[in-house]
């Protein structure tokens, strides 16, 4: 529980309010900070990579440099699901093992970009949530739903089992 907390206090350290991008997977909202998403991209064609984890298993090429597809919902345990017209790639970077890393992140739809409040934020609960509490930062409250903010560098870092088992 400590860690959880860590994570969420860390996480509005420098803001009372943060940026995101809010997109869609299997029904929920989930919200990236803005400062990290590079460019959103229809759908392109995948390689896949032998032996990779299940929800990085293929690449794609963005701008003539390779780089890892994920699809959050097979980390969170969610079903894979069809591509639909409104799916599409979000291009974020981040610091991965201290370097500056690309990586798609495969989503059902990009919804917008808005402001969150810390006031209507909350650390997850350490206790009956169907996801590892370890991979969302945050939940912030708007309007009648909850919009989940991924904890990047737990899922990305994960050598385990990402299935979505609460542990």
């Amino acid at each position: 529980m400590r860690a959880t907390a860590e994570r969420f206090d860390n996480h509005w350290s420098y803001a009372e309010e943060v940026e995101v991008l809010t997109f869609d997977l299997n029904g929920e909202t989930f919200a990236l900070e803005a400062v990290i998403v590079r460019e959103i991209l229809d759908l392109l064609p995948e390689t896949a990579v032998p032996g990779s984890q299940p929800f990085v298993a293929s690449v794609i090429n963005f701008r003539g440099k390779v780089i890892p597809l994920a699809d959050l919902r097979l980390a969170f345990g969610m079903e894979a699901a069809e591509a639909t017209i409104d799916s599409r790639i979000i291009v974020i970077e981040i610091n991965l093992q201290g370097e500056e890393t690309l990586v798609g992140l495969r989503t059902d739809k990009v919804n917008e970009v808005t402001t969150l409040a810390k006031t209507a934020s909350e650390a997850p609960p350490s206790i009956g949530m169907r996801w590892r509490a370890d991979y969302i930062n945050c939940l912030v409250k708007r309007g009648g739903e909850f919009i989940i903010l991924p904890n990047l560098q737990a899922i990305f870092s994960s050598k385990h089992d990402v299935a979505g088992a609460a542990n």
